[in-house]
Order: structure tokens, then sequence, then C-alpha cells
């Protein structure tokens, strides 16, 4: 018996998931009185995990394509086998929530999804989720042998706990997914949704795409990723990868600053994981002031140029 994490990577690089979830691991590991291992498929430096509780580290050079998510399932199956792992971590990343079901599927494993906290009980295995599009939370018993969790982001944490990591070249069967790509666009230079520790977000309050390079200055000030609304989406303002809501990308990021966005249930519910909310806004009754932690009545076009002042100098003070 063991605990198997799958760290996901980028071109080489790693994830913020990737060190959230093989700190989870490490702890449930400790937890269970069991061996960690850490699986990653096309990360450079694999030892960089061992900052985060990984001493046991499988590394996956024969597999080119870590975002087809049938490949790296099939990979997570063999490599649980060959280990004997019962417990399998995977983030929730987008490639997360594909894999981890297959990885089920596989395994013949129950799967719990949105996974915010080390198990309550370990005989039977309960785990703390989120439910109701975050609105409450719910324990889920999970019977069977072998089981998956789905690690709800920015949930856990990233907790350094330093070893020795020790990396081994794994060979996985390939298998072809009957999946190809013909094209693929990446933005460059930004940080995106799905990493952003702080997401500056706006709405139809901005009046028109012109009016954008503010919301952009503040997000490159606070080191953010922007998003928007799904009018704004819909308008061709922005592009429909920075919608975030219900029926776009959720946020689950620590600092959530919504610019401009009067809050309908749909927006709410896909950013409602944000640790901290603030809302700027002309209407005192905007729904989104009583979801917020923190509001501003005020123009934005007024407020925002101040909070970039302000942040700048607090910056080059404090530099």
């Amino acid at each position: 018996m063991s605990v198997l994490v799958y760290a996901e990577s980028s071109e080489g690089k790693y994830k913020k998931v990737a060190f959230e979830a093989t700190s989870y691991g490490k702890q449930v590991a400790d937890q269970l009185g069991v061996d960690l291992h850490v699986l990653t498929i096309g990360g450079e430096n694999p030892s960089e995990l061992g900052a985060y509780g990984a001493s046991n580290i499988i590394s996956v050079n024969n597999v080119t394509n870590n975002s087809d998510a049938k490949v790296v399932a099939n990979v997570i199956k063999e490599t649980a086998n060959n280990k004997g792992a019962t417990l399998i971590i995977i983030d929730s990343s987008a490639n997360g929530l594909s894999i981890a079901p297959l990885v089920a599927v596989n395994l013949n494993a129950g799967l719990a999804t949105n996974v915010v906290a080390v198990p309550s009980s370990t005989t039977p295995f309960v785990v703390k989720r989120k439910a109701f599009s975050n609105k409450a939370f719910n324990s889920t018993e999970i019977s069977s042998d072998v089981k998956v969790i789905g690690l709800a982001k920015n949930s856990f944490g990233i907790l350094e706990n330093n070893v020795k990591a020790s990396v081994e070249s794994f060979d996985a069967p390939i298998i072809s997914s009957g999946i190809s790509s013909t094209s693929l666009d990446k933005s460059t230079g930004t940080v995106t949704i799905a990493d952003a520790d702080t997401v500056v977000s706006g709405g139809r309050g901005l009046k028109g795409p012109e009016n954008w390079g503010m919301i952009e200055e503040l997000a490159t000030v606070l080191g953010a990723a922007t998003a928007c609304s799904k009018p704004v989406s819909d308008l061709g303002w922005r592009p429909h990868n920075e919608h975030v809501g219900q029926t776009g990308k959720p946020v689950s990021s620590n600092l959530y600053i919504a610019i401009g966005i009067s809050g309908a249930i749909q927006h709410l519910a896909g950013i409602n994981a944000s640790k901290v909310k603030v809302v700027i806004n002309t209407d005192p009754e905007a729904p989104f002031f009583k979801a917020a932690d923190y509001g501003i009545v005020g123009d934005a076009f007024e407020v925002v140029p101040s909070l970039i002042e302000k942040l700048k100098a607090f910056k080059a003070q404090n530099a």
C-alpha cells in the first residue's frame, strides 16, 4: 500500500498545483503510515518536488504529450499498479479534471472530487469536499480498495517539507488515445487564470474594450491574471478563455477583484471558491456586494487609476 501523486507540468515547468498536490500527498501518506510516490511526466527538474516532501519520484520520459488525458491516465494506472498504490491524488486543473475520472475507471476506484482537506477518518476513509457550487461542504466516504482524490485548487496550500529526493526513471506503456491536435495557441508573458493567486476581472461597467488598459495595468502591478464576465466575452470585448463563472472557467484564487461586474448568480457561483473577494461598482445595490469581503462604491474610472497609483507607490517604497 502506498500513496501516488501526479505532479503536473507544462513545457517542463511544474505548475503550482503540482506543489500543492505533493504537499497534500505527503501529509496523507504520513497520516496513513505508508510510502509516498510522486509521478512526473516531462518535468525538467524532478528533484524540485523534494522541497514539498517527495522522497520517491518517478520520472516518465518516454511520453511526449502530457496534455492528452487518456495517455496520462494510462501512465498513472501503470505506475499505481507497479508501486502498489491504493490512493492516487490528482490536482483539479483543467487537465486534472479530465484525468481523474479516467484513472478511476482504469483502476475500478472510487473517486472524490473537490477535496479540501486531509481525511477526517481513514477507517472508514472519509474526506471533506466542496459541494453545491462551493456553497457548502460534505463528508464523503470512499469504500473501494483503490481510491482517487481530486484535490481542489488553493484548498490545502503549499507546505515546504524539504527531503532528499531520489528520482527513478520509468518507461510507461504508451497507448493511442485516438485524439490528435492540429494546432495549439498559447498566451505568453501573462499569468493564466488557472495558476493565478490574484485575478482582476472586468464587466460591462467598463463600457468598452478600449478601457481595458487599466484592468491590465492593475493586473500587472499585482502580478495577477485578467478575467471578465460572460457578457463581456459574448460582446467580443475579451477572449472567451478569460470568461469566469459557472458557464466559464471556475476561479479559486486567493484574491478576486471584480470591477464593473454586477454579480449575476452564475458569475458568483464560478468565483465562490476564491478566498477574498473585492468589488468596485457604482451601484450600491449590486448583488456582488452581498458576496464580497470588501466593497468600494464608486466609479471604476476614478477608483482603479487611484488604486494603481497607490500600489505602485507602496511597491516602490518597499522595494
